[in-house]
């Protein structure tokens, strides 16, 4: 009877270990491209899918729940900003700072 209520326990802690954090998913951009957001070393990588600069690596983030931190690029600039995530049910607002003053969000749609 342990030995099933051991495996039991065992199971469960690894269905909750490889619960996706809110994060992860497809979204879509304010500029309508698709970006996929993707654990990667340890943080979680945005990576354009559609429009002009598909392929490109645009962000990487790491925190869990509801709230990131990391870089984002413009890809249009070419340039990177300090950024965050917050992500509120199906809506991820994306914010991307110079010096913490200058700031622009964008608001994404979970696909």
């Amino acid at each position: 009877m342990r030995t099933l209520i051991l495996a039991a326990i065992l199971a469960l802690g690894t269905v909750t270990a490889q619960a996706a954090e809110p994060i992860e998913g497809n979204w879509k951009t304010a500029s309508g491209a698709t970006a996929q957001i993707a654990p990667c070393g340890g943080s979680f990588c945005v990576t354009l899918k559609t429009g002009k600069h598909a392929g490109k690596q645009i962000g990487k983030m790491a925190g869990s729940g509801d709230s990131y931190k990391g870089e984002i690029t413009d890809p249009d600039a070419d340039k990177t900003y300090s950024g965050s995530g917050s992500v509120s049910g199906n809506s991820l607002k994306m914010k991307g700072c110079v010096l913490a003053v200058l700031c622009k969000s964008q608001t994404w749609t979970r696909l």
